[in-house]
């Protein structure tokens, strides 16, 4: 069979795909045992055997795609991943065809070219002033990559902050003083990070935060005397924008202004939360975010793209150049350079044309759209707490600041666990649950554009069938 025949049955399978989960047909989730799945998909025997092409690929897919999870469906209100826009989805395709690694310029120069303008205009977001295109000279200006995911990414926004303090740790090792000052709530990422950089996690200490797990600027330069008492020297400050937990935003200005008086590396953590800045209404949210150092930004949550796709952006490019020393000669050498080369930037070596998926999503329908998305999301969120908050017997955390609602039936954190695990059984509904002030909840994350309160109704409705009787 040609490339063309098993890509119309791909895209006649995902289309079915698509229409059914948009229209609430079948479940959101299912979970079949591993072994039992493996066994239906011929993996096995496909692997060794081959032949999966035209009507053996056409079921296949058919098997594959009933048991997938389906994000498209409005009762999907769990992880904080995007619903693709159906183009974007498309440059997947299209890059994983064409696989330029376009970390090398003349490995992808359309590819290169697409996210060298997408990271200067994330740059225009921030606040920051974009980098000139080659070969232009060094006049100062921000910069960025894009990677493979936040966690990829906070950790090379932490190895420009390490860059910066400890420039002689690339050849000679970290020094041992060094410390990341970060709130508990932050992503586990940053503390893999702290680990990956051989800092040892009794390095990664607790920002004071206030009672809804903030970071708190007014604590903060009682928290820094006491580290640079203990003969510490602080590497990185860390906020978050917004919190992956209750999707709160820290006080960024006056972080901001803490870390610049002292000469301290601030790191935003807005790999949910950036895309405030392309939502009039929501921007105020990461006030301040011009007077960190770098921040991270993911496209594959509200941006509408598929995974994996996150922005490293830092306020002077110089640091995050220096991020990474390597040698490779097939590499790095005297040539002509039409183009930028990426590969300086990241960890990653083979890079995929991620921005093309960005690319797409935006250029569907615009910068603006994509801020209208953000808004209704955000907006939603708020409706449904709302909602809930009139059910009898259901408390909200707090007031929604983003697409995250916190809440949670009367009873025991063991409750809410339990209703989880009912509700992933009957497949109807999905989402996720979050320890935040000391309880576990219950957490939507309003990713689908099409869920409705509607869909919050119908949730409601079997949680209250799932509760044991009073």
């Amino acid at each position: 069979m040609s490339f063309a025949t098993d890509a119309r049955i791909a895209v006649e399978a995902l289309s079915d795909y698509l229409r059914d989960s948009e229209g609430r047909a079948g479940k959101v989730i299912q979970q079949p045992p591993l072994g039992d799945l493996a066994d239906s998909l011929g993996l096995v025997r496909l692997i060794e055997q081959g032949g999966l092409t035209g009507d053996a690929f056409r079921a296949f897919l058919e098997r594959y795609l009933a048991v997938s999870t389906r994000l498209h469906h409005p009762g999907y209100m769990a992880h904080q991943t995007a619903i693709p826009h159906p183009l974007a989805a498309v440059g997947s395709l299209i890059d994983g065809l064409t696989n330029n690694a376009m970390a090398v310029y003349e490995m992808g120069p359309a590819a290169a070219a697409i996210e060298f303008v997408l990271v200067n205009w994330m740059l225009g977001k921030v606040g920051w002033t974009p980098q000139p295109p080659p070969p232009a000279g060094p006049a100062a200006s921000g910069g960025g990559v894009l990677t493979g995911g936040g966690s990829l990414a906070n950790l090379t926004a932490l190895c420009a902050a390490r860059g910066r303090v400890d420039p002689d740790a690339w050849q000679r090792g970290v020094r041992k003083d060094l410390v990341v000052l970060a709130p508990q709530g932050c992503h586990y990422s940053v503390a893999r990070a702290v680990g990956i950089l051989g800092l040892g996690q009794q390095a990664l200490r607790a920002a004071p935060v206030d009672a809804d797990e903030r970071l708190a600027p007014d604590r903060l330069p009682a928290a820094l005397d006491r580290l640079r008492d203990e003969g510490a020297a602080v590497m990185a400050v860390v906020a978050s924008g917004c919190s992956t937990a209750a999707g709160l935003y820290d006080p960024l200005r006056e972080t901001a202004a803490c870390c610049r008086e002292r000469g301290l590396w601030l790191h935003v953590d807005a790999a949910h939360g950036g895309s405030a800045l392309l939502a009039e209404g929501e921007r105020h949210r990461l006030d301040g975010i011009d007077q960190a150092d770098s921040m991270i930004w993911d496209a594959h949550k509200m941006m509408r793209t598929p995974t994996l796709c996150t922005a490293v952006l830092v306020r002077d490019r110089a640091d995050l150049d220096r991020a990474f020393r390597q040698e490779a000669s097939y590499l790095f050498h005297d040539k002509d350079q039409p183009g930028f080369d990426f590969i300086q930037r990241t960890v990653e070596c083979t890079k995929s044309g991620l921005g093309l998926k960005l690319f797409l999503a935006l250029a569907a329908e615009g910068e603006a759209a994509a801020g209208r998305f953000v808004e209704a999301q955000t907006a939603f969120a708020r409706s449904a707490a709302e909602r809930i908050r009139r059910e009898p017997g259901f408390e909200v955390a707090v007031e929604p600041e983003s697409n995250i609602v916190c809440f949670r039936a009367e009873g025991s954190d063991e409750l809410q666990l339990e209703l989880r695990r009912r509700l992933l059984e009957n497949g109807r509904h999905y989402l996720t649950t979050t320890a935040f002030r000391g309880r576990r909840w219950l957490r939507i994350t309003a990713m689908n554009p099409l869920t409705a309160l509607e869909d919050v109704e119908c949730l409601l409705a079997e949680l209250r069938g799932l509760q044991p009787p009073r």
